[in-house]
């Protein structure tokens, strides 16, 4: 730090604290609004999807349809002439695939054409009309003040401090613990998004990184007394919101250190294997040595301008990349559940283990264990009417502490700079059931 001066180091200092305040504020800090809580980036993204309003559908169709067209484009001539357009839209055959799929399904939904299981409302227009939306909004706000907490010296600050809890508990570095703390107060998509950013700037190795974007991006709170209605459990919301957690944190401990999360390369994008140093200098407290990084990196952060810019890359960014990928997958994976039998025989040889812990009603329970893999809502829909509540209470928790769902944060996922494939993701939605559920089940068994 002595390389700077002292009008630097305050400007740097003030730059760090305002930034990381409205950060927090935005990204961490719930409110009650009309009765509900929610937190205020999710507060504007309702405000901008209401503003769109009919224009909403459009909004989309032109996002994805240029993002194919710019795909196309880029990935056959190999000529982008910015790194940021190159990372974006030079992409391999798979994925250029996928996203040209995703744009044949928004063309049948937006243009309301006769095709059987993709135009339903279980289906594509769940996708399209339900999720696309609040992604779109989300992505915009998110987008634009994620620097806020990112790039102004926070997670330097909460590095050091946080170290010695995040690495022996979870395998990751102490900054992380930012960002799982935004996902568990927020929304996992956000997760995803640091994480990504993180990994993309060479702060995250691709492990660690695949580690937070599965493990901690938890559905907000919003979301899961949506669920708990649906399931008539509103009752025990306190003990059920408790379950989630305790599942998620335990099984955050265990995922990162079995296959497949422990056999991802340990290496940073730039394929660098040297862990950053995250040891205190004897001449620092963790306290004094992060308050020391973060004064630099906000010294280095970007003024208003840059801010914006960065903002907006980041919004074009998850635009043009995830949209596609989101609509092509997700809609797939909700086809394979509304119309195939493929859930219901891979959730029978959980009939014995269910019985064997007492749930009743477990036949019925079995077909929606593995179907949350395609969308979170659909164990709870599935589950609705069953009679016991006990097996209402299990389903409905263990569909939220899944986490993966490709209708949303799986195809976030697999669209963004994390390289997951889609048989390592499912494998890891697999793992993460097998440890929760008898953790749900047994105080499941315990509340009811």
């Amino acid at each position: 730090m002595n390389e700077y001066t002292e009008s630097q180091r305050k400007k740097g200092l003030w730059k760090f604290i305002i930034a990381s305040l409205i950060g927090i504020f935005l990204f961490m800090t719930p409110l009650k609004i009309n009765g509900e809580t929610s937190l205020p980036v999710a507060v504007l993204a309702d405000k901008f999807k209401n503003l769109i309003g009919g224009f909403m559908p459009t909004l989309i169709y032109i996002v994805i349809i240029l993002s194919i067209l710019l795909t196309i484009y880029f990935s056959l001539t190999r000529n982008a002439k910015t790194s940021f357009f190159k990372n974006l839209f030079e992409v391999n055959w798979i994925w250029l695939l996928i996203r040209v799929i995703g744009g044949i399904f928004a063309t049948i939904i937006y243009f309301n054409l006769n095709v059987p299981w993709i135009n339903t409302e279980e289906t594509g227009g769940l996708i399209y009309n339900g999720l696309l939306p609040t992604l779109i909004s989300v992505f915009f706000f998110a987008g634009i003040f994620l620097p806020l907490l990112m790039d102004y010296g926070l997670f330097e600050f909460i590095g050091p401090m946080f170290s010695r809890v995040m690495r022996p508990l979870f395998t990751l570095p102490g900054r992380s613990a930012v960002e799982n703390l935004a996902s568990f107060v927020g929304d996992g998509t956000v997760g995803v998004m640091m994480a990504s950013k993180q990994y993309d700037e060479g702060f995250y190795t691709r492990r660690e990184a695949t580690v937070i974007a599965t493990s901690f991006s938890v559905v907000s709170i919003t979301f899961a007394i949506v669920i708990a209605k649906k399931v008539d459990l509103m009752n025990h919301f306190f003990y059920f919101y408790f379950t989630v957690i305790v599942s998620c944190l335990v099984a955050a401990m265990i995922t990162p250190r079995i296959w497949p999360l422990k056999q991802i390369a340990d290496s940073y994008s730039n394929g660098s294997t040297k862990r950053l140093s995250e040891v205190t200098p004897d001449t620092h407290n963790a306290i004094t040595y992060g308050f020391e990084n973060a004064v630099e990196r906000g010294i280095k952060g970007a003024d208003v301008k840059g801010l914006l810019t960065l903002g907006s890359r980041t919004v074009m960014d998850m635009w043009f990349a995830v949209l596609p990928v989101v609509m092509c997958i997700g809609t797939l994976a909700t086809m394979i559940a509304e119309y195939t039998p493929f859930f219901r025989w891979v959730g029978a040889p959980f009939v014995p283990i269910l019985q064997l812990m007492n749930v009743p009603e477990a036949v019925a329970a079995s077909e929606t264990i593995l179907i949350g893999f395609a969308d979170m809502f659909l164990p709870a829909i599935l589950i609705a009417d069953v009679h016991s509540e006990l097996t209402r209470f299990v389903v409905a928790a263990l569909s939220i502490s899944q986490l993966i769902y490709l209708s949303e944060v799986g195809g976030v996922i697999l669209g963004s700079k994390i390289p997951v494939s889609l048989p390592k993701l499912f494998a890891i939605f697999l793992i993460r059931t097998i440890i929760i559920l008898p953790i749900i089940v047994l105080m499941g068994h315990f509340i009811l």
